[in-house]
């Protein structure tokens, strides 16, 4: 009921309470609404303005690895080198008992100092038989002479024509004799380049022979093993004085041989295809190492491979069947250590996260579109 004063018309305590409600849920309908507009544009606006940076935990530390060998077969003399030493380029690392080397050079010496005297006495053969065929061109002249008298004595039936007959047999034996040396002499000559005065280096037999002395020389030389690059020695323990190493080339594997990990180091990950839409060399790259959590690095983009991880494989995916589903492919990136905030070690292998800066928020994206 209302009441009535003299007044006028008073509002019941009623009707304040509806309004007030009324008005309580307007403001939470408003507040409402606005509130999620308004986080929804935050977030928007978070979502546009991010995007400029793309990570990734698939990144390893990558270094030059070589497992250092030689290609001639032999016993290992002396291991010059132990686990985890720093070697420089050049360095000794184990040498192969050079025995067996030192004979086979030897050898290959002594035959070039041979096939010099073959090609001596050749020359020497040669001007003897020069002079055979003068002393045999001599006899063919007389051997003419005589048959020449001979038949004018067999007109005037001074002699007997055996006489004649044996004349001339001798003469053409002469002839023949002087061919046959005439074809030595050739023989001969071409044995020394057509030249008698050709050195013996320029003859066919000695360069065959330096041949196989510089071969003897170049695996005399490769019992000594060197580094050839700076790093650190590793894998020395399964190398000992005594051991049989065989050649790449003869076992068509190394079968004994010292590893080294070389000083550079960088970064390698493999990137999903869709992040890479605007990374290029260059692009400044932010590196965490799980070994060292207190530690920044800071690189840049080397390369980007041009080819995924697929790509590479002895036995790529063919779709033979039609079933085919879509799978995102890695691309692997090179990353180069540029400056670190720690003086600490990298080692091969070591499991990195990094951040790499496209230099592009989304909403540049989405104006470039």
């Amino acid at each position: 009921m209302s009441a009535v004063s003299s007044g006028g018309y008073v509002p019941s305590r009623a009707n304040d309470e509806g309004w007030a409600e009324r008005r309580r849920m307007l403001l939470r309908r408003v507040l409402m609404i606005g509130g999620v507009a308004v986080f929804a544009v935050i977030a928007g606006a978070i979502y546009l303005w991010g995007g400029r940076y793309i990570g990734s935990d698939d990144s390893y530390v990558h270094a030059n690895k070589l497992m250092v060998s030689t290609d001639v077969s032999g016993l290992v003399a002396t291991v010059n080198v132990k686990e985890g030493q720093k070697v420089k380029a050049g360095d000794v690392l184990f040498t192969l008992d050079p025995k067996p080397f030192q004979i086979a050079l030897d050898n290959a010496r002594a035959a070039v100092a041979s096939v010099v005297q073959d090609v001596e006495s050749t020359r020497a053969q040669y001007r003897a038989t020069l002079a055979q065929i003068a002393a045999q061109q001599a006899q063919v002249i007389a051997n003419q002479k005589t048959l020449d008298r001979y038949e004018a004595l067999t007109r005037e039936n001074a002699i007997a024509p055996m006489q004649v007959d044996a004349a001339r047999a001798a003469l053409l034996s002469s002839q023949a004799t002087v061919a046959s040396l005439r074809q030595t002499a050739a023989t001969t000559l071409a044995k020394l380049n057509g030249d008698i005065n050709t050195p013996a280096q320029r003859t066919p037999a000695y360069k065959k022979a330096q041949a196989a002395v510089d071969e003897a020389q170049r695996q005399l030389d490769h019992t000594v093993v060197k580094a050839p690059f700076d790093g650190i020695v590793s894998e020395v323990d399964a190398l000992q004085p005594g051991t049989l190493v065989i050649s790449a080339m003869s076992a068509f594997t190394t079968t004994s041989a010292v590893g080294l990990i070389g000083d550079k180091t960088w970064i390698e990950a493999d990137m999903k295809e869709t992040d890479l839409t605007h990374v290029h060399p260059g692009a400044p790259v932010d590196i965490k190492i799980d070994t060292y959590p207190g530690c920044n690095w800071s690189g840049h983009i080397d390369t980007l491979s041009a080819g995924s991880d697929s790509s590479f494989s002895a036995l790529p995916a063919e779709n033979a069947s039609g079933n085919w589903v879509k799978v995102v492919q890695r691309i692997p990136v090179r990353i180069a250590i540029d400056r670190s905030t720690c003086d600490v070690p990298l080692r091969s292998g070591m499991s990195t996260v990094i951040s790499i800066d496209t230099g592009k928020r989304r909403w540049q994206r989405l104006l470039d579109q």
